[in-house]
């Protein structure tokens, strides 16, 4: 009740606020046709900010309580927030330190045509920075017999060479991550968990470069959710659709078809697992590793760990392999 009380509040000032400064911004313009017109657009564009604000803030509290998938994926009655509210997807953080065992200084991709071929290489630091942003929101809710619901998700995850002055500090590679994905509820014992939901998902991926350095796949992802007391698990299998023009024809032999997330949550802290697998039999087995600890600081505020190893942590690098490590602080996690 307290933050639902709190929220109320929040929006009612900026009410107030938006009423306020409309009526100086207006005595102030009144002889002043082009500034009754900016105005407007200074109304227009700052107040819905204001209220996304405070609609965040509601999801976003200064405390540090674990949420469950049934709160994170609005799966009950108790949990449901309505439509178009934007809430933490996959983790938030920023790693100022993230270090490789061997930069991908020559990336190459499996399309064989010449357009594809790199330049010499360019060298890079084993030290540079990473940071993921990723967010949700419903945009429809109860269809299909009140049953299911449709979200839109969007992932970006970007390394920065902060620390090569030589090369002037650039992106070294940027990944978006746009996702259209349907989820059903489910409440049911399997294995010793509790089914909590099952869905599919329209991906792509991409990271926005051109010829010979431009990598992108789409897929459709089925997952599945489960639960037991502090621990949650995400499998997803995927689909690779085909392209006619294919940056990376071999990309699932390296990175998989599929991988299982692992959430174990313990005094605040949060441990993941995330397993990817190529699935191949009888050929050379692939897939990436990767682990994450975050710690509590102060409130949403956490200390996080994250090591990595194996192929794809990047899309520039899907056919790479490397280990990494890297520390930083965390704004948001799995649950």
């Amino acid at each position: 009740m307290y933050v639902i009380f709190s929220s109320y509040v929040r929006i009612k000032r900026v009410n107030i606020n938006r009423i306020a400064l409309e009526q100086l911004i207006l005595r102030q313009s009144h002889s002043n046709h082009s500034m009754k017109i900016l105005s407007k657009f200074i109304l227009f564009f700052l107040f819905p900010f204001l209220q996304v604000h405070a609609q965040v803030n509601t999801f976003f509290t200064n405390t540090t309580k674990m949420r469950t998938m049934t709160e994170r994926w609005e799966l009950d009655t108790t949990a449901i927030r309505g439509t178009f509210l934007i809430t933490p997807y996959k983790p938030i953080y920023i790693l100022p330190f993230r270090y490789t065992d061997m930069p991908n200084e020559t990336p190459h991709s499996g399309n064989n045509d010449p357009a594809y071929q790199a330049p010499p290489g360019t060298d890079f630091n084993n030290i540079e920075s990473k940071f993921q942003l990723s967010f949700k929101t419903k945009i429809v809710q109860g269809m299909f017999g009140n049953r299911v619901d449709l979200w839109a998700a969007y992932t970006q995850v970007s390394h920065w060479q902060l620390y090569n002055n030589e090369l002037s500090r650039p992106f070294r590679e940027i990944n978006y991550e746009p996702e259209i994905i349907l989820n059903v509820p489910l409440n049911f014992k399997i294995f010793g968990f509790r089914a909590r939901m099952a869905g599919v998902a329209f991906n792509h991926q991409s990271n926005g470069k051109s010829l010979p350095f431009s990598r992108s796949w789409n897929r459709i992802i089925f997952h599945a959710g489960f639960d037991r007391k502090d621990w949650s698990v995400y499998f997803r299998p995927w689909l690779r659709l085909s392209d006619t023009k294919d940056d990376n024809p071999d990309i699932s032999k390296y990175i998989g078809r599929g991988d299982l997330n692992v959430i174990y949550t313990r005094n605040g802290s949060v441990y993941s697992l995330i397993a990817s697998h190529n699935l191949d039999v009888g050929s050379k087995i692939r897939g990436n590793l990767t682990f994450s600890w975050s710690y509590p600081i102060k409130g949403n505020l956490k200390a996080y760990l994250q090591a990595s190893h194996g192929y794809g942590e990047t899309l520039i690098d899907y056919n790479y392999r490397q280990t990494t490590v890297g520390l930083g602080i965390s704004l948001a996690e799995w649950l």
